[in-house]
């Protein structure tokens, strides 16, 4: 049996190559892959003292998994500007921008129509890699593309972001 939806004619799941990622309020150019959201919760396994040779389970911490961005090599220091916050090099005053080296981002996912369909909220976020420059190849023939692996204290659906009602074609001639 299918779940209640808005659209119920709806059978075949979003595509993973439409979407678009939000910091700091602007959309951010030229992300080509953003890794999944991944969050883990460990088993904590107790038993009491009377209770057959079998463990009961109950979940202990969460932890949520990094996620790497990337998006090709251009003039755009956006990417570069949020590592250098965590560690920026040559800097005789301050090694990490504790005032504002993590941001929330919003990461949004279009059907085929390019209709936002789902959005994730992922909160305070920081770069701990940053890939500036992929390896260079003189007899290759592809993309320059750089790397920022993001950790983050959690992340949840946008429940504001209801499903569209799809468009349809009207072919006035039939």
């Amino acid at each position: 049996m299918r779940p209640f939806s808005v659209n119920a004619h709806r059978f075949d799941p979003y595509k993973n190559f439409k979407f678009r990622l939000k910091w700091d309020g602007k959309y951010v150019a030229g992300i080509s892959k953003v890794t999944g959201l991944k969050r883990t919760t460990e088993v904590v396994k107790h038993r009491e003292g009377g209770d057959p040779s079998s463990s009961r389970k109950s979940p202990g911490r969460t932890e949520y998994d990094a996620f790497t961005l990337e998006g090709g090599v251009s003039h755009d220091t956006e990417f570069e500007k949020w590592a250098n916050k965590v560690w920026n090099y040559g800097s005789a005053v301050q090694e990490v921008s504790l005032k504002d080296f993590r941001k929330d981002i919003i990461l949004e996912v279009y059907n085929e129509a390019g209709q936002k369909a789902i959005a994730y909220k992922i909160y305070r976020c920081w770069v701990s890699e940053y890939q500036a420059m992929p390896d260079l190849d003189a007899n290759a023939n592809a993309v320059a593309i750089r790397h920022i692996k993001l950790e983050n204290e959690g992340w949840e659906r946008d429940q504001d972001v209801t499903e569209p009602v799809e468009p349809t074609f009207t072919n006035p001639a039939v």
